[in-house]
C-alpha cells in the first residue's frame, strides 16, 4: 500500500520550463555558445550545477561552475519575478489536496535549486501540504542517479515499496527505476523529447489519479 507520494516539481507541479529556457538562452548568448535543441533536451531532470559542469567541459568555459550557476539564476530570477502567467499545472493542486486530506504523505524531490523551490512554494502556498522538500543541488549527481529519491524515501521514513514517484522526464523516470520506486510518468503537452517507456504507469492528465487509485498501486 502506498504511503508516500514523491513529486517532481518542474513539469509536474508547475511549468517553469519556459522561464528556465529563457534564462538559459540569454546566458548562452552571453557566453557565446551554441547549445542544440537535442543537447538542451538532454538536460531535463538535471540540476543547474550538473548542467554547467557539462557545458564547462563541452565548451571549455573559463568561468567556474558556481559563477555560471549564479549568472543563469540571475536571468531566471528577473524573468520569474516579472512573469504573471505562471500557473500550477491543470489538476495537480486538486490531487495534492485530495492526497493530503486523506493522510497521504507528500514529499518534493526536484532537481531545481532550493531558492527556486522556495519561490514556487511561496508563490502557490504549497508548503502546508509537503512534509519535506529535497533539492537536487544538495547531491553530487543528478537524476538519473537515484540519490534524490532515496533521500526522499528516507526522510519520509517510508520503505521504497510503499512510495511512488510522479515524474515527467526521462532522467527522472530512470532515477525512480534505479531507486526501485514505482514511477508514474506524467506525459503532458509540456513534455518534449522524453521517453516514458520505463515508467510503471503513464498518465496525460492528473484526473487519471486519485487517492484510492494511488493507495492501491
Amino acid at each position: 500500500m502506498v504511503k508516500t507520494v514523491i513529486f517532481d516539481m518542474d513539469g509536474v507541479i508547475v511549468d517553469t520550463e519556459p522561464v528556465h529556457h529563457y534564462a538559459y538562452v540569454q546566458h548562452f548568448k552571453q557566453l557565446n555558445i551554441d547549445v542544440s535543441p537535442e543537447m538542451y533536451a538532454s538536460f531535463t531532470g538535471n540540476s543547474t550545477k550538473n548542467i554547467y559542469e557539462r557545458l564547462k567541459t563541452i565548451f571549455n568555459l573559463e568561468q567556474d561552475v558556481q559563477t555560471l550557476v549564479e549568472e543563469k539564476r540571475s536571468f531566471f530570477d528577473k524573468a520569474f519575478d516579472t512573469k504573471e502567467d505562471l500557473y500550477l499545472l491543470e489538476g495537480v493542486e486538486d490531487l495534492i489536496k485530495e492526497l493530503y486530506s486523506n493522510g497521504m504523505q507528500l514529499v518534493l524531490a526536484s532537481s531545481s535549486a532550493n531558492v527556486t523551490i522556495i519561490k514556487i512554494f511561496n508563490r502557490f502556498n504549497l508548503s502546508q501540504y509537503f512534509t519535506y522538500k529535497v533539492s537536487g543541488e544538495d547531491f553530487p549527481k543528478s537524476k538519473p542517479h537515484p540519490a534524490i529519491f532515496l533521500k526522499a524515501a528516507e526522510l519520509s521514513q517510508t520503505s521504497v515499496e510503499n512510495c511512488i514517484v510522479i515524474e515527467d522526464s526521462t532522467n527522472g523516470i530512470k532515477a525512480a527505476n534505479a531507486a526501485n520506486i514505482f514511477c508514474v510518468g506524467y506525459k503532458s503537452l509540456h513534455s518534449q523529447l522524453q521517453d516514458y517507456s520505463s515508467a510503471d504507469l503513464v498518465i496525460s492528465e492528473f484526473k487519471e489519479l486519485s487517492f484510492e487509485r494511488i493507495r492501491n498501486l
